[in-house]
C-alpha cells in the first residue's frame, strides 16, 4: 500500500543503502524535516486512516481500529522495502549496477517520549502529539486534524465580482481558517498551452487575505490560486492549494443593483431587521428551449448560463447586507454548491426546502449573529388539504368542483416556514415563510398570471391557515413576515385575501380557469389584514411581453414598521438590455428589499 521513502532512497549515496541503520537514519535526517501525519479516527467508525506526504507524494493508509499498532509499522516498513524493490530493478534496466539490498528500515512510534507497544490497539496508539518514526525521519500525529474534505474555487472569475470558495473543514471551523490569496505573474493562455510545459510555475504574488476575494481590473487574464490553512481555534490542519481553472474575466460594469447598494452599505441596527424576498431564476428553467426562444430570445446566450448569472447574483446579495433573505427557484445545487458557501462568508446560515419531484426550491438565510433556527413547518400545500383536519372546511368546498379539486390537487407547490428566535432577547420568536406561486408552462407570464387564479386562492388559503396554526403552537403572538413570488399581481384575489383578509364569492379569479372550474365560495384569512411592505410596484417581474408586480413582502402593520424600502432600478436600468435577464441582471424578476422595526 506504501511505498515509503521510495523516491528519496535512490537519491542517497550507495554506501549508504549497504550501511547500518544508524547511517540511513543520519541521511533521513538530513533529508526530512518534522512533517504533520493526519489520523481520522472516530468512535464507532471500524476504520481509522492514516495519511501523509513523502517528498511531494500523498500517502494513505486505511486500517482496523481493533487491528495492533504492530501490523501497521510492519506494514510501513514493507513498503519502503518493496520500493527499494523498484528502485533496484530500475537501475538494472538502465544498464547500471544496483547496490546491495539495504537493511529494512525501523519503523516506531512514540509518545510522550516512550514508545507504543505493539500490541496497543490502532485506536489507541495513534494520539494527538504522539510522533512517528521512520528510519530517522519524524512524523508529528494530528489525531482528528482540521481537515479540508471539500475545497474548490468557482468556474467563473469576473472582475469586481466576489470569489466564494466552497469549502467543508471537519474538525475546524471556517471562521477560523487562514487565506491567502495569489495572482499568477504570467498572463494565463489555456489549459491546453499550460500543459505543454509540464511543471511551469511563472510565479505567484500575493494580492489578499480573507475568505472572499474580489478581483480587481488589473486581474484581468490573470489565474488566482488560493492557500487555505484549516483551523479550530490554535489548532491547524494541512493546509491545501486551489489553482483557478481560467482567468479573470471581465464583468459586465455597471448592474442593475449596483445603485441599490448604496442604500444598504450597512447592516440594519437591532430592532430593525432587512429582509430579502427575491425569485433568482432557477437554471432547470433558464436553460429551456422556451426560455431561449420565447421567454428571453433578447437575452445574450452567455448571460443566462449558470456560472454567468451565480456571479451577480452573490455580489447582488452580498450587497444588501440583509438579515433574512427569502429565495425561490433555487436549484439544489445551487444552494449546496454556491449560495451557501457565499452567503456562509458573509455570516449567514441558510436552510432549503426542494419541491415535491422537481430540481428547485425555496431556500431562507437569516443572519447568525443575530438569530437562531428554532423550528421549521414546512408542508407541500395539496398534501395538508387532504391530509391535515384543520383544512376539513376548505377541502369540502373545493371538493364541490372535482374539476377544480384535480387542478389544486396536481399542483405540489411548497410552502417553507421558518421560525427563529433573535440571540439572546428573551427568546422571541419570528415566524417567516416563503412561497413560489410559479407556474412554469408553455405560456408567456402574461397568460399565467391570470390562469389558475382560483387554485392559488384555495393554496393561498391552506398556507395562512397553516402559518396560523404554526404561531399557535410554536410562538403565540409571534409577528409574521410573510413573502415570495405569488404569481399574483395587485388587483388578484391572492392580494385581495391578504391585504384585506377575505374574498367575496363572485371574484373574478373563482371563475378565472373557464366555467368547468368555475366555484363560488367565500374565502375569509386566518389573519387579520396584512400590509404589503414594498407597496405595490409597477413591476418586480419585467420580460418579453410581460411586466407586473408578481412579488411581495407581507408584514403585520400592529406587530412591526417600515423603516425603509429600497428603491427598485428605475425603468431605464432595467430595459438597458430590452427586458429581464440580461447581462446585467441575473433573472426576470427583481428582489424586493425593506428594513423592518419590530416593536420591542
Amino acid at each position: 500500500m506504501f511505498n515509503l521513502l521510495s523516491a528519496a532512497l535512490p537519491l542517497l549515496p550507495r554506501r549508504l543503502l549497504v550501511s547500518s541503520p544508524g547511517t540511513l537514519t543520519a541521511a533521513c535526517r538530513r533529508l526530512c524535516r518534522m512533517e504533520p501525519a493526519v489520523v481520522r479516527c472516530l468512535p464507532g467508525e471500524p476504520k481509522l486512516t492514516i495519511s501523509f506526504c513523502l517528498d511531494g507524494s500523498h500517502k494513505h493508509m486505511l486500517r482496523d481500529q481493533d487491528e495492533t499498532l504492530g501490523k501497521v509499522l510492519v506494514r510501513i516498513s514493507n513498503g519502503i522495502a518493496k520500493g527499494q524493490g523498484k528502485a533496484k530493478k530500475s537501475k538494472k534496466n538502465k544498464g547500471q549496477k544496483p547496490g546491495e539490498t539495504p537493511e529494512q528500515v525501523i519503523v516506531k512510534l512514540f509518545n510522550e517520549g516512550q514508545e507504543v507497544a505493539e500490541t496497543v490497539l490502532n485506536s489507541e496508539a495513534w494520539q494527538d502529539g504522539a510522533v512517528l518514526h521512520v528510519g530517522g525521519c519524524k512524523y508529528a500525529i494530528q489525531r482528528n486534524a482540521p481537515t479540508l474534505t471539500t475545497a474548490e474555487l468557482p468556474v467563473s472569475l469576473l472582475a469586481g465580482f466576489p470569489v466564494c470558495p466552497n469549502l467543508e473543514v471537519e474538525f475546524g471551523n471556517l471562521q477560523d481558517c487562514e487565506f491567502t490569496w495569489y495572482k499568477e505573474n504570467a498572463p494565463f493562455t489555456s489549459p491546453e498551452a499550460a500543459s505543454e510545459v509540464p511543471g511551469k510555475d511563472s510565479g505567484w504574488t500575493e494580492v489578499g487575505c480573507g475568505r472572499v476575494h474580489v478581483p480587481s481590473n488589473q486581474d484581468i487574464g490573470y489565474r488566482l490560486k488560493l492557500r487555505c490553512t484549516p483551523k479550530d481555534g490554535g489548532r491547524s490542519g494541512v493546509a491545501k492549494e486551489l489553482v483557478s481553472v481560467g482567468a479573470v474575466e471581465a464583468g459586465p460594469g455597471v448592474c442593475t443593483f449596483d445603485n441599490r447598494h448604496a442604500y444598504t452599505v450597512k447592516e440594519a441596527e437591532w430592532p430593525a431587521v432587512r429582509v430579502v424576498s427575491y425569485n433568482i431564476l432557477a437554471d432547470v428553467y433558464a436553460q429551456t428551449e422556451l426560455s431561449k426562444t420565447v421567454l428571453y430570445p433578447y437575452c445574450a446566450p452567455y448571460a443566462l448560463q449558470l456560472d454567468y448569472r451565480q456571479n451577480l447574483i452573490k455580489k447582488e446579495l452580498a450587497g444588501y447586507n440583509a438579515d433574512i433573505v427569502c429565495l425561490q427557484e433555487v436549484d439544489k445545487a445551487v444552494f449546496g454548491d454556491s449560495l451557501t458557501p457565499a452567503l456562509d462568508a458573509f455570516g449567514l446560515d441558510g436552510v432549503f426546502r426542494i419541491k415535491d419531484k422537481q430540481h428547485e426550491g425555496l431556500a431562507t438565510f437569516y443572519r447568525r449573529s443575530k438569530f437562531q433556527l428554532l423550528s421549521r413547518r414546512d408542508i407541500v400545500l395539496n398534501e395538508a388539504l387532504t391530509s391535515d383536519p384543520i383544512h376539513a372546511t376548505l377541502l369540502q368546498k373545493v371538493s364541490a368542483n372535482g374539476a377544480l379539486k384535480d387542478k389544486v390537487l396536481q399542483r405540489s407547490t411548497t410552502l417553507q416556514v421558518v421560525a427563529r428566535g433573535p440571540i439572546n432577547r428573551g427568546g422571541r420568536l419570528v415566524a417567516k415563510t416563503h412561497l413560489s406561486w410559479t407556474q412554469k408552462g408553455n405560456h408567456p407570464s402574461s397568460v399565467r398570471t391570470h390562469l389558475r387564479g382560483n387554485v392559488r386562492l384555495v393554496q393561498m388559503g391552506v398556507a395562512l391557515q397553516h402559518l396560523r396554526h404554526v404561531i399557535s403552537e410554536v410562538a403565540p403572538d409571534a409577528p409574521l413576515v410573510f413573502c415570495g413570488d405569488f404569481n399574483s399581481t395587485p388587483n388578484s384575489g391572492v392580494f385581495q385575501l391578504l391585504s384585506e383578509a377575505g374574498v367575496p364569492l363572485q371574484h373574478a379569479d373563482w371563475s378565472s380557469s373557464g366555467p368547468e372550474e368555475s366555484c363560488s365560495m367565500e374565502l375569509l384569512s386566518a389573519f387579520p389584514p396584512l400590509l404589503s411592505a414594498c407597496s405595490q410596484p409597477a413591476y418586480t417581474n419585467y420580460v418579453g411581453g410581460f411586466h407586473g408586480c408578481l412579488d411581495y413582502i407581507f408584514i403585520q402593520p400592529d406587530s412591526m414598521q417600515v423603516e425603509q424600502v429600497i428603491p427598485l432600478p428605475n425603468h431605464q436600468e432595467v430595459t438597458t438590455y430590452e427586458a429581464l435577464p440580461s447581462v446585467a441582471h441575473p433573472s426576470d424578476h427583481i428582489a424586493l428589499i425593506c428594513d423592518l422595526r419590530w416593536d420591542p
